[in-house]
């Protein structure tokens, strides 16, 4: 699973995507094969699994919660993958 998170230069948004990219990685490690930090401008905040958008800022309304993108990898990674207390209600 590649995974590429567009964002915007001009948004200074880079320590978000890289935040985002270092959860990832900490949380599914070795099964993910390449995540990807790709600059773009205008206001563009997306995040692709194999080409496929994931999460797109305008369209989703705001930036994910890390607790929802890391269900929304692991639904098309592992689905029965527990995440441990992400998975946990309060």
């Amino acid at each position: 699973m590649k995974i590429a998170i567009h964002y915007c230069t001009q948004c200074h948004w880079l320590l978000r995507a890289g935040w985002y990219a270092q959860e990832l990685l900490q949380t599914f490690g070795e099964s993910l094969e390449e995540v990807a930090l790709v600059p773009s401008h205008g206001g563009r905040f997306e995040i692709l699994v194999d080409g496929e958008s994931l999460w797109e800022r305008v369209r989703d309304e705001g930036f994910p919660e890390i607790k929802a993108l890391k269900r929304l990898v692991r639904d098309r990674l592992d689905p029965e993958r527990d995440l441990g207390h992400i998975d946990r209600h309060s």
